[in-house]
């Protein structure tokens, strides 16, 4: 379709994907005039746009600066680089440019913890969901999990939101007050968006602008607020001692206890996820939850039960003395170094790992696999278009550790089963995206499971 002129009082939407969509349904509720701008021709919701709002001017094609700099306003998905030229002219010209996150807290008045970091996001903002409701709180969660913001305002009013954040989502987002937010950890990703990691770690530290607590990890240094928000209450959660930590770990192994400064919350062992990394994550979902002023009663209940979440360190099944872990959401070197080091702690002693690794290496350094790998792993089953490059960064290992390389994902676990020793694991963590071979990380894992459930078969 052709643009008409643009009149100012329109709010454009970019990016017709489900984020976009839900952006230019709000605003329609709103009694908002909206454009709605996509480079590709046939975005996905372009059918229910025509369907529902049949008023609504779509335009596609290369973002018109014209049509940007005479907005009341842009509202960006995060599929999008606020380095468009189109979007710098209309920055320049004045036009403000927000994402989803903005309007939704233009919005709501219930308190919101926020949840950002290079992995763990998911299944942080989905422990501190089970909390509230364990806890009795009408409790909303949302945001880069899966279902966007706006959708949940058209639910019934809750009592608290809690948001997953990505890094995209955060360089639109300037009005967000969160009663908690936290920066779980920081590794090199999105570097074909990021022209270096201070930049990428720069957009993640924004989730603690006017927050009211602060949540940051002592294991990653990163994550530290620094001068951020000065206002904030800070807390800070690891592995100890407790003079360098609110909530840590006292004892070692089997014998480790968590705790809030001098006092004891459960045994770890007792927690249902394993491994240094779900330790963690379940530290920080704690000090989130206390920020909220959820009880560590409704806190250990959870922990208790929780599983965890399918493609993230998930266990799959023993065959005979071999057991499989799918960690298809390992799509990104820091998420590979935390499964391996967190499986590869608990092993048996003269157990390894087997690791599965490879893909879409999005530009990454893996360099920084050689130390765990070394310790831990056996030998590594490569495939995927950069499985070359993972080969090339632990080459000095290659007396050591084994290297196989595998066309599909079942030739990858009939590489691995051989491969393998008694009581070993064999761990799918690609430290890559999926899409050179797979539709999705979920696709990519589900193929795991497949090819697992046939060698058990």
């Amino acid at each position: 379709m052709v643009a008409n002129v643009v009149n100012k009082g329109a709010v454009v939407v970019i990016g017709l994907g489900k984020t976009g969509y839900s952006c230019v349904r709000f605003l329609k509720s709103k009694g908002k005039h909206v454009v709605v701008c996509d480079t590709r021709e046939y975005p996905p919701f372009l059918g229910k746009l025509l369907k529902e709002f049949a008023d609504v001017e779509f335009v596609s094609g290369q973002l018109s600066q014209s049509i940007l700099m005479s907005a009341d306003e842009i509202v960006l998905s995060s599929g999008l680089s606020l380095r468009e030229p189109a979007i710098q002219a209309a920055l320049g010209s004045g036009v403000s440019v927000i994402g989803d996150i903005d309007l939704f807290c233009r919005e709501v008045s219930a308190p919101i913890v926020a949840i950002t970091g290079s992995n763990a996001k998911s299944t942080v903002t989905t422990l501190v969901g089970e909390m509230a409701r364990a806890a009795g709180v009408d409790v909303a969660i949302g945001g880069n999990i899966g279902t966007p913001v706006l959708d949940l305002i058209e639910e019934s009013p809750k009592q608290l939101y809690v948001l997953e954040l990505s890094s995209f989502q955060l360089e639109t987002t300037h009005e967000l007050t969160a009663e908690a937010s936290t920066v779980l950890n920081i590794c090199p990703d999105h570097m074909d968006r990021y022209e270096s990691l201070d930049e990428y770690t720069s957009s993640k530290l924004k989730i603690y602008r006017k927050a009211k607590n602060i949540i940051f990890s002592a294991e990653d240094v990163a994550t530290r607020p620094d001068a951020v928000n000065v206002e904030a209450s800070a807390v800070c959660f690891g592995f100890g001692p407790k003079e360098a930590s609110d909530f840590w770990v006292q004892g070692e192994k089997s014998e480790s206890v968590f705790m809030f400064k001098d006092q004891p919350l459960m045994a770890v062992r007792d927690m249902k996820m394993k491994g240094r990394h779900s330790a963690l994550n379940a530290m920080a979902a704690m000090a989130l939850a206390r920020a909220v002023g959820i009880e560590f009663s409704a806190v250990v209940a959870v922990l208790e039960q929780f599983a965890g979440l399918e493609h993230r360190c998930q266990w799959v099944r023993a065959v005979g003395d071999i057991t499989f872990f799918n960690d298809s959401k390992g799509t990104n070197v820091g998420a590979s170094i935390a499964a391996i080091e967190g499986l590869g702690s608990d092993l048996d002693d003269n157990a390894k790992l087997i690791l599965i690794a490879g893909g879409d290496g999005k530009g990454a350094d893996f360099n920084p696999l050689n130390r765990v790998v070394a310790k831990y792993v056996r030998a590594v089953v490569l495939i995927g278009v950069d499985a070359w490059q993972i080969k090339a960064a632990l080459s000095s290992l290659k007396d050591a550790v084994s290297f196989v390389e595998a066309d599909s994902m079942a030739d990858a676990v009939k590489r691995a089963v051989g491969l393998a020793r008694p009581k070993d694991v064999v761990l799918l963590s690609p430290a890559c995206a999926s899409f050179d071979m797979f539709k999705s990380f979920e696709h990519r894992g589900d193929e795991f499971v497949n090819a697992v459930e046939a060698i058990a078969a």
